[in-house]
């Protein structure tokens, strides 16, 4: 098939709309469902990450996308913990190591990833169709699907939740082409490679860089290469725990990240994992719940009879002190950076969220002032050389 027509594009009011290719088949295959053109934006975006990702760690990978840019992305990396399991809602289940890459992917940030679109690295199997099903979510892109996870998915949603199988063979044209504006752009696809080997030029006076923290580096910039610029990614234990995408200024990408990085963190405090929800509560409702609760707005949670809403009982509330304590026991995290740090401050805000190792290309004409910023807390800083912006 060369041509997929789709009943829209980005609006309702933009038809008509269809995905082809210039010569030979399309690599998709839509094994259930109706995409969108968003969603298929989504898909090939997130297929490239995780593929990738693969690659580089050399273990299954997942991804949890929206809007053309990660809410989360992880490698099957140590087995989760039972805090992790609390913390991402998979108390109970059967875990294969696609399942737990894609609870932590979509564990990033939970709320962010309502209504995701999931990709994973390996074939879909039973245990992962199980987390899907029981989430808010638009479609799964794989390179394949077990008979089971198949019949799973297509009965989520009603039977329209939308399944798509890629070939994993497939390789694009290295010269890729858009039109805007009825011009057309051209340039060369960003096929640079991300793995360790970019890492080796530290330039701080730390450098002692361990296989830990190069996992999580790399991780942070291939998450990086396929979110909208600019944008800045933090990222521990293999995965990616706050993504700032898409800010015209950098520290508000770090700002941004780092606040979402430090809710992961609050998400295991164990006033959190406490919690005590009513038994049936939806799985969203109980996201938001926890993102309010964590939030400087958690005075709304506990206006008169709302936490019965949510609650068999009120809790009681995670104070200023108590967050700001549970916070500062945090390191090790990674850093990764799309372009350069043209301030300390960005560095200053990250080591508010634990950040111990940091990679960016480097290049700004206050190098020095960031470099010694880090050289202040013992931080390690690699220059990566590489440029990673996505549009």
């Amino acid at each position: 098939m060369r041509e997929l027509e789709l009943k829209y594009g980005c609006n309702p009011n933009q038809k008509p709309a269809r995905i082809f290719m210039r010569s030979g088949d399309l690599p998709i295959t839509v094994l259930n469902g109706l995409p969108g053109y968003i969603n298929l934006l989504d898909a090939l975006s997130s297929w490239q990450l995780v593929s990738e990702l693969k690659e580089a760690a050399g273990r299954p990978a997942a991804a949890s996308f929206k809007h053309v840019s990660p809410a989360g992305a992880a490698i099957a990396d140590a087995p989760l913990t039972e805090e992790d399991k609390k913390a991402f809602f998979v108390e109970g289940f059967s875990l294969s190591p696609l399942a737990e890459a894609y609870a932590r992917a979509r564990g990033a940030d939970r709320v962010s990833s309502y209504g995701d679109w999931a990709a994973l690295s390996e074939p879909c199997d039973e245990e992962t169709a199980r987390l899907l099903a029981l989430e808010v979510s638009d479609g799964v892109i794989a390179p394949g699907y077990s008979d089971k996870a198949l019949d799973i998915l297509r009965r989520k949603r009603k039977g329209t939740y939308t399944v798509i199988q890629i070939d994993p063979d497939y390789r694009p044209e290295p010269v890729e082409r858009k039109d805007i504006f009825g011009i057309t752009f051209e340039q060369g696809r960003n096929d640079a490679k991300i793995d360790a080997s970019l890492l080796t030029n530290i330039v701080t006076q730390n450098k002692d860089l361990p296989e830990s923290a190069k996992r999580d580096l790399i991780t942070a910039l291939i998450t990086l290469k396929y979110t909208q610029s600019n944008s800045v990614c933090y990222a521990v234990g293999g995965q990616a725990i706050g993504v700032g995408a898409g800010q015209q200024s950098r520290i508000h990408c770090t700002r941004l990240a780092g606040t979402k990085a430090d809710n992961w963190h609050l998400r295991r405090h164990p006033k959190v994992l406490g919690l005590p929800f009513i038994s049936d509560i939806p799985r969203p409702a109980r996201d938001n719940a926890i993102d309010v609760y964590i939030s400087d707005d958690a005075v709304e949670l506990f206006a008169e009879g709302a936490w019965q809403e949510v609650f068999t009982e009120r809790p009681a509330p995670l104070t200023a002190e108590e967050k700001k304590e549970w916070l500062s026991h945090v390191t090790g995290v990674s850093l990764g950076s799309d372009a350069f740090f043209p301030f300390g401050d960005n560095i200053e805000r990250a080591r508010r969220s634990g950040v111990s190792y940091i990679a960016q290309p480097g290049g700004s004409i206050r190098d020095d002032n960031v470099i010694e910023t880090c050289d202040k807390y013992g931080m390690v800083m690699a220059f990566t050389g590489l440029r990673l912006f996505h549009h």
